[in-house]
């Protein structure tokens, strides 16, 4: 009796299953990006059921349990991992990139294969975009996989978005659901800004006031730089360093490289309001523009402490001193404890908008041009940014900088983040220096989305500029100009998202995306492939996967649902 049940239940799975074998798939099931190199429609869908098992190479247990928590939500079944199953990953050294991988799905099994656990994840993140998006939300009665072959590769290594969590703090939940967009859209470096003159948001235990007083401002200015008024509310936050390891673990899991930005020799107001030391004027008082501060700052300047963290938005004088041993015992200090905290092999030092005038009046920073033979204040910058590069290679971490770190010579080993349009990473990769691409007009997500003056004031608050959907689509991130061996220093482009004014995490949402959507698709998919109109269509249903995830994104590329 208990034989013949088994049978039974055998007969009615196979009948099942060979239901799906010969459905005949549509274009609209195959919505995918960034758009694979190659992709191959076939007949037939896989049937996610209580059958349904997946086995992996013993390299990608994280990315195994992974798919099956994502198939478990998805279909509303306990997907298990074992030494057998219908879905399976696999490593194949065959395939060339380091990230690439293959997909191949038929009725009865999906293998999913990459070079790397890199390559298998990607492969998962495009079985996911195959998984009908209501999904995201809510589970399927009967979820099916179209069947499909795919070999796909990144174009460029290094797909990057950046976060300023400095003008405003964003709870630790947040970033790990930006992360988990990253991941999504197969990008995989997380830029993160965390220090500013307006705010220090990481813990560093041997100077606590960097968090104390640092990590908090006391007002902010109200509407569009320079401001109508202080809004007179203290604003502030920091993550603890066991937060952090916490959220690059996450990154981790995900194939997502955190790299920590540390603000030097500029922006550095909320470091100076917690250590005066480290300016060339200590007893100077902080001057906030056009006299916008707080009333606590007054009075806080008033009993006799001269330095406040800055309360608006802008380029400021008081910078750290040049001229001190103290400023680099200090900075060496502080990456001490920021090494540890981030595996990845860039630390990301700033090095931009450093104003000259306090150090051309400082007696410290002249000597310091004199001891050292150097012309003027652009060489005491290349100094001071060589003199760290020194140090943080001795402790076997990389520079990355601003396309500033490029005035009075780049230090030997340094990336250069070319942001002021596209001059300063040619001038870089032509120096044969490792170059990521991220101009202004195509990757800044702190501009407005459209250039419609009338429709732009219907947006919210922006620091200005338009860069639409389109207009990040169409950027191309190797320049024409450089030769085919100068080409190779592109690792790739970065989307900035400088915050200001974007005050809530909704509101972060609303200015990624889907501009973000359009970036990944620039650094992953080959060039000759890129096609507005073929994205065009894909994005309208990419935005309906927004929806299920509820993301709030702007519509000026979506049509009406």
């Amino acid at each position: 009796m208990r034989i013949a049940i088994l049978g039974l239940i055998c007969l009615v799975n196979f009948s099942c299953t060979n239901k799906y074998k010969d459905v005949v798939n549509t274009e609209q099931d195959y919505q995918i990006i960034p758009k694979p190199a190659s992709l191959e429609v076939a007949n037939g869908q896989f049937l996610v059921d209580v059958n349904t098992k997946i086995s992996a190479d013993n390299a990608l247990q994280n990315e195994a349990n992974y798919l099956a928590e994502m198939l478990s939500l998805a279909s509303g079944i306990d997907i298990s991992t074992g030494e057998t199953g219908t879905i399976q990953l696999k490593i194949d050294d065959t395939i060339e990139s380091e990230e690439g991988y293959s997909l191949s799905v038929s009725y009865n099994q999906i293998i999913v294969s990459g070079k790397t656990a890199k390559g298998v994840f990607y492969g998962i993140q495009t079985l996911r975009q195959l998984i009908p998006v209501t999904t995201e939300s809510a589970k399927s009665d009967e979820l099916t996989i179209p069947a499909v072959i795919i070999k796909d590769r990144p174009r460029y290594q290094y797909r990057g978005m950046h976060l300023d969590v400095a003008r405003h703090f964003f709870p630790v939940d947040f970033i790990k659901k930006y992360i988990d967009l990253i991941a999504l859209h197969k990008m995989n470096t997380f830029h993160w800004h965390l220090t500013e003159d307006q705010g220090w948001r990481i813990e560093i235990k041997k100077y606590p006031k960097l968090t104390e007083i640092g990590g908090y401002r006391n007002g902010t200015i109200v509407g569009h730089h320079p401001g109508t008024e202080n809004d007179q509310k203290r604003y502030g936050g920091f993550y603890t360093q066991e937060e952090i390891k916490d959220i690059v673990a996450y990154a981790a899991q995900r194939h997502v490289t955190v790299i920590p930005e540390i603000e030097l020799p500029g922006h550095s107001s909320a470091a100076i309001a917690a250590y005066p030391s480290l300016s060339c004027f200590p007893e100077e008082p902080t001057i906030v523009t056009n006299n916008m501060m707080s009333e606590k700052g007054k009075q806080i300047i008033a009993e006799g402490t001269p330095k406040i963290v800055q309360e608006t938005w802008g380029v400021f004088d008081d910078v750290y001193c040049a001229g001190k041993d103290e400023t680099f015992a200090f900075l060496q200090d502080v990456l001490d404890e920021v090494i540890p905290l981030f595996p990845s092999e860039y630390i990301h030092i700033g090095g931009d908008e450093c104003p000259k005038a306090n150090w051309k009046r400082c007696s410290n920073c002249q000597k310091r041009i004199k001891d050292e033979g150097l012309h003027d204040e652009h060489e005491l910058q290349s100094y001071f940014i060589t003199r760290i590069e020194k140090y943080l290679n001795s402790k076997g971490k990389n520079i990355i900088g601003w396309d500033e770190i490029l005035e009075g010579g780049l230090a030997p080993n340094a990336t250069v983040m070319s942001w002021r349009g596209t001059k300063g990473g040619i001038e870089a990769a032509k120096q044969k220096h490792d170059v990521i691409m991220t101009p202004g007009h195509s990757c800044y997500f702190d501009h407005y989305q459209v250039h419609d003056k009338e429709e732009k004031e219907k947006e919210p608050l922006a620091i200005g500029g338009n860069t639409t959907v389109a207009d990040v689509y169409a950027y191309e991130p190797t320049p024409e100009e450089l030769s085919e061996e100068d080409s190779k220093y592109i690792l790739g482009a970065q989307g900035n998202v400088w915050t200001e004014y974007m005050e809530t995490t909704d509101y972060v949402e609303y200015m990624i995306l889907p501009r973000m959507t359009a970036l990944s698709e620039v650094v992953w998919s080959p060039q000759n492939s890129r096609n507005w109109e073929d994205f065009e269509s894909r994005l309208q249903h990419f935005s309906n996967r927004y929806d299920a995830m509820g993301l709030n994104y702007a519509k000026h590329s979506i049509k009406e649902k």
